[in-house]
């Protein structure tokens, strides 16, 4: 399999990334996996495995019936569920254009939705705060998960609805205590998150705590599908913007995360049990509306666009 690489400092980059993430193993099992509802009203989830970024779904539950019908179940199959995967994309069969399905969250119903705060340099930069020594770990509540097209409701409780892009990843492995050197093999992808967040809620109530202001139902929009680390040239390399009503309101790369997959998985495995369909959200880079002079935030009818290069892009209207 040929890679274009356009220079040597690209190709040590890659080739140490490859290392960490499995190698040539890893470049085989590029994929993109969803959740979604196949046309006419269908309620019934299904997993699938879309060819490329808009391109045709590959329906998992008709290629073998005995695989889960939600993500969490499907990754909780671990490797067995992966080589199923690999075989049914490569058959060709049980095809599902994208425009008679409806694409949901990539995970739903996960043991843990982990959020990590002040992780991108510029975005410590743009506050006025110094760069943790160590991550600055909070959470929210799974109910809180969204779809990458469904709408974000805008709460009566708050004045200051604000957007977040961030880089998702999701476990694939259960682990605690886990070394850097091995965290990449505890990941089954990266997907598009929308931190959603009432700032009011966040920094004035709630004694400060965060949680009541990151929680209220869809403020974690995920989507469009979850990214094999094989897929990917490199995750903490790759650009990503959030605009609002198509004006770019963030654009950064992910090269200005100040602690990466490996880090983030090692530290919090220290405290907790990492089960298949935990979520990571990994931090925002800098452009929220919070510290913008005025601040500006999102009001009903707004539409949001977070977007990170090879992964995907997620659009969701508040209403």
């Amino acid at each position: 399999m040929s890679l274009p690489i356009r220079s040597l400092q690209g190709a040590s980059r890659l080739s140490d990334w490859l290392l960490r993430s499995g190698g040539r193993r890893c470049l085989s099992r590029g994929m993109r996996l969803v959740q979604f509802r196949r046309g006419g009203g269908s309620p019934e989830v299904r997993v699938g495995v879309q060819q490329r970024e808009g391109g045709q779904l590959v329906d998992l539950n008709s290629f073998d019936p005995s695989l889960p019908h939600s993500m969490r179940g499907f990754l909780e199959r671990g490797e067995s569920g992966l080589d199923t995967a690999q075989r049914a994309l490569s058959s060709g069969q049980h095809l599902v254009p994208l425009s008679e399905a409806s694409l949901l969250s990539p995970i739903t119903g996960p043991d843990k939705v982990i959020c990590v705060g002040m992780n991108y340099v510029d975005h410590c930069l743009e506050q006025g705060v110094a760069i943790p020594s160590e991550p600055i770990i909070f959470s929210k509540f799974p109910s809180a998960i969204a779809g990458p097209c469904d709408d974000i409701i805008h709460p009566a409780q708050t004045k200051e609805l604000d957007w977040e892009v961030e880089l998702a990843f999701v476990i694939g492995k259960t682990g605690k205590h886990i070394k850097e050197e091995e965290a990449l093999g505890h990941v089954a992808g990266f997907t598009v998150a929308h931190d959603v967040s009432a700032r009011d809620w966040q920094m004035k109530r709630n004694g400060k705590q965060w949680l009541l202001g990151k929680t209220f139902d869809t403020f974690c929009p995920l989507g469009p599908a979850i990214v094999t680390t094989g897929a990917l040239s490199d995750p903490h390399n790759l650009g990503i913007r959030c605009r609002v009503n198509g004006r770019v309101v963030q654009d950064s790369s992910t090269n200005q995360m100040v602690f990466k997959t490996e880090a983030l998985v090692s530290w919090v495995s220290q405290f907790v049990t990492l089960y298949p369909g935990d979520v990571f959200l990994t931090g925002t880079p800098p452009g929220v509306g919070v510290f913008r002079k005025p601040p500006v935030f999102l009001k009903k009818g707004d539409v949001v666009e977070c977007e990170i290069d090879e992964i995907g892009l997620i659009r969701n209207t508040v209403v």
